[in-house]
C-alpha cells in the first residue's frame, strides 16, 4: 500500500504559514537546501527544479494532494501546474483550474486518499494546507517537517481542526543544519 507523506515547512510554534497565508519567513536559502535537493527533489516545483538543474527522476512520490489555498499561491505567477512532473489533485468545493497532470475535485479528501493508497505506485505527498492535513491526519503515514527556527505567533496551523486524541509517530531521522533548519522525519506508529 502507498504511503501518504506530509512534507511541509513549519515554524517552532507549529504554523505552516502566517495569518494571511504568508510563507516568505521560511528560510529558502542555506545549507538545508542541499539536503532537500538530495533527499526530496521531486517535492520541488517543476520549474524551480529545472532552473536549478535539480534532477526529479527519483520518484519516492508520484502524486501530490493539496488544498486550494496551497495551490493558489502560484496562480499570480501563471503557475497553473506547479508540480507537472507529478499527478496533482487539488481539493476545492468552489474553484476550478486546468493544468498539466492537474485535477480539481470537490470529493471527500479522505475517500480520495484511501483510493489513491489502494493503487499501485509510489508515495502520495500531502503538500498542504493545515485544514486538509487536519482532515487527513489519520491517513498520514509519514511526516517530513522542515522545522524553521522562527516563531510566528499566529497563522495556519500544521493541523487545523483536530479533536484531542493523541496520535503516535516515531522518529526516523533528524538532520540539523547550520542554517538552523532541522529536517525531521517521523513514521506513524501502528
Amino acid at each position: 500500500m502507498r504511503e501518504l507523506v506530509y512534507y511541509v515547512a513549519v515554524s517552532l510554534d507549529g504554523f505552516i504559514a502566517g495569518p494571511n497565508g504568508e510563507f516568505d519567513a521560511f528560510d529558502a536559502e542555506g545549507d538545508h537546501m542541499a539536503t532537500i535537493y538530495d533527499r526530496y527533489p521531486e517535492l520541488m516545483p517543476t520549474a524551480g527544479a529545472a532552473a536549478l538543474g535539480v534532477d526529479q527522476s527519483t520518484k519516492t512520490v508520484d502524486t501530490v494532494v493539496m488544498g486550494w489555498n496551497t495551490y493558489a499561491v502560484g496562480l499570480p505567477f501563471d503557475m497553473t501546474s506547479p508540480y507537472s512532473h507529478l499527478r496533482q489533485i487539488v481539493f476545492s468545493r468552489s474553484h476550478q483550474a486546468e493544468g498539466e497532470n492537474l485535477v480539481v475535485t470537490a470529493d471527500d479528501p479522505v475517500e480520495v486518499v484511501r483510493s489513491l493508497k489502494a493503487e499501485d505506485g509510489a508515495g502520495i505527498w500531502l503538500c498542504g494546507g493545515g485544514s486538509l492535513a487536519g482532515q487527513l491526519v489519520d491517513e498520514i503515514d509519514r511526516l517530513v517537517l522542515k522545522v524553521n527556527p522562527k516563531l510566528f505567533g499566529d497563522g495556519v496551523p500544521l493541523f487545523a481542526g483536530l479533536d484531542y486524541r493523541p496520535r503516535g509517530f516515531e522518529p526516523v531521522v533528524s538532520t540539523p543544519h547550520g542554517s538552523g533548519v532541522v529536517i525531521a522525519e517521523f513514521a506513524r506508529t501502528r
